[in-house]
């Protein structure tokens, strides 16, 4: 334990020996204190302006894989350009004023590839691959396709796409139709609308084969489905609810469009609610007319049926002339006396009829069809129609001038309403028998002030930027001012003053009691000695001082030694 105190002990004695001796030299020559003051405020202010004048560093890309993002910074390095990675490494800074520069340069290099790979996969098909082979490289070129140009996107950030293809087969229940999901990682603060989600689902479906739009699925990167079929619930998709708040936005500039010029901006607000119908409706009817006169109507078929039956008999037998023969001629009637001859051919002619009535029957049937009176009409009813339109219009009262020359608000006549109603009435294409309503009310509007006022010149962001920028210059300066009063000047104004103080006697730092006498220079008689002890008290309090200065010095900067070397003191008495 002796040896090792002793040993620790010296080592200290050595450190403080080596202290003094540093101290001596630089009180005995101030010009290394000041060189190397000098140097280290040279080095502070080379680092404060370097700070100052460094590059604001923006992001070039986040988000990068490891491919990508080692090209990118081999391709920096060859350039020269300044880079560093944000917190955690997703984001590549460089310096701001060659951001947009490097992202042209870099993509003409194809930079960076987000690991999606296109229809160039089929241009080094390799000889003899097989079909199934080709087929993989095709779905995989096409899914690439689909992702660069979903990447091209304002919102999307990146996109992934899978594809199952149609299988196709000679049966039709063996055969599988297409289908496709979509994994889209969006930029931060950025959301999809229905519109842009409907957009991406028919562009997946319009460019593969056999694939329906209700077969592809998109999905974000928080795992949010995106396709959901009547999310709201309402039986309406996003487009149309946005053409129902199109109709109505329609409507409310034409009314508010023809009644500002009358009553001037901000004092007119009109709203309107449009009931649309969407559903798909397809209506035939067909009607029959009334029997119409038959020398009007178009006869369709006519059909005639005759019978004859009597005794007298047709021409019949065998063809030729004695068949042809006609038949015999009557009794002359020169014959028969003229008495006679009057009687017998009355009573002859009756009983001809008599007997031709009861021998012979004549029926004939005429049968006519007419053509019927139809009308077939067949109406498809247009989807998005306007069933019912209802408007609400709120006008401000007119500012009018009193006996005193001050504005006051003054309500509208009726006459002013009723104009400003029929002129809503008109602008909108009102329908009575739509079932349209219109509500004109004229009530004083509470003023706010929605004008954005202008920004102070502190507030401007270029003023901003431009105070920071002199804040740095501003404050290298201030530190090179508090180098020069407390580290430079106080160096140079001791190494000036060295020089006379050395003509004088250097006071020794061992001075002891009983030393006096022997230091004191001899004098002449005549010389008082109460004038040679002031001055030389003077010299042993100042030594005094600058002593226990040093020594509390050397205790703030290394208490450590300090300590070790009192307790060496203290080992030394005992």
């Amino acid at each position: 334990m002796s040896s090792g105190a002793s040993a620790t002990d010296s080592q200290a004695s050595q450190g403080s020996a080596g202290i003094t001796r540093l101290k001596e030299q630089l009180r005995g020559n101030p010009l290394v204190a000041l060189l190397i003051a000098g140097a280290a405020s040279i080095a502070l202010i080379v680092a404060l302006l370097m700070w100052a004048s460094s590059p604001d560093y923006r992001v070039l890309y986040s988000n990068l894989s490891e491919t990508d993002g080692g090209s990118i910074i081999n391709e920096l390095d060859t350039r020269g350009i300044p880079y560093r990675f944000s917190q955690g490494g997703q984001a590549l800074l460089v310096p701001g004023d060659q951001v947009h520069t490097l992202r042209l340069q870099l993509a003409e290099q194809g930079l960076p590839q987000a690991g999606n790979v296109g229809f160039e996969l089929m241009e080094n098909q390799a000889f003899g691959i097989s079909q199934f082979a080709e087929q993989i490289n095709y779905q995989r070129g096409l899914e690439g396709e689909l992702s660069r140009s979903m990447e091209s996107l304002g919102p999307v950030n990146r996109a992934r796409v899978h594809l199952a293809l149609a299988k196709d087969s000679v049966f039709v229940r063996d055969r599988e139709p297409a289908k496709a999901s979509v994994v889209l990682t969006l930029h931060a603060g950025r959301t999809l609308g229905e519109g842009q989600v409907n957009s991406i689902v028919h562009m997946v479906s319009s460019s593969v084969p056999d694939l329906d739009a209700e077969a592809v699925t998109v999905v974000d990167q928080n795992g949010r489905l995106l396709t959901a079929p009547d999310a709201n619930g309402l039986g309406l998709d996003g487009t149309q609810l946005d053409y129902i708040a199109e109709v109505e936005r329609s409507y409310q500039q034409r009314i508010e469009s023809i009644l500002t010029p009358i009553l001037g901006t901000q004092n007119v607000k009109a709203q309107v609610t449009a009931q649309v119908d969407f559903s798909r409706r397809e209506e035939t009817s067909e009607r029959y007319g009334p029997n119409q006169p038959p020398n009007e109507a178009a006869v369709r078929s006519r059909q005639s049926s005759v019978s004859y039956n009597g005794n007298d008999d047709l021409a019949g037998g065998i063809p030729g002339a004695l068949s042809n023969t006609p038949p015999g001629t009557a009794t002359s009637p020169v014959e028969n006396p003229p008495d006679e001859e009057d009687e017998t051919d009355t009573e002859d002619e009756q009983a001809d009829e008599d007997t031709l009535a009861a021998t012979r029957n004549l029926n004939r049937d005429d049968v006519i069809n007419y053509e019927v009176d139809r009308s077939i009409s067949h109406v498809q009813h247009r989807r998005g129609q306007v069933e019912r339109l209802s408007a609400a219009v709120v006008v401000n009262y007119r500012p009018t001038a009193d006996d005193q020359g001050v504005m006051q608000p003054t309500p509208l006549s009726e006459v002013e309403i009723d104009q400003i109603e029929r002129l809503v009435r008109q602008s909108m294409g009102f329908s009575q028998a739509r079932g349209d309503e219109i509500a004109v009310v004229n009530s004083p509007f509470t003023r706010t002030d929605t004008e954005v006022e202008p920004l102070e010149w502190w507030q401007d962001p270029d003023v901003q930027q431009l105070a920071m920028t002199l804040g740095r210059y501003l404050l290298v300066g201030l530190a090179v001012l508090l180098l020069y009063l407390l580290i430079l000047r106080p160096l140079v104004k001791r190494a000036s003053q060295t020089p006379q103080s050395t003509a004088q006697p250097a006071p020794t730092f061992q001075t002891r009691v009983g030393e006096d006498d022997e230091e004191r220079p001899s004098t002449s008689g005549e010389e008082d000695e109460s004038t040679y002890n002031k001055p030389r008290r003077k010299r042993k309090a100042s030594a005094y001082e600058d002593n226990l200065n040093d020594l509390r010095e050397m205790a703030e900067e290394d208490p450590r030694m300090v300590a070790m070397i009192v307790r060496g003191w203290m080992n030394k008495n005992d």
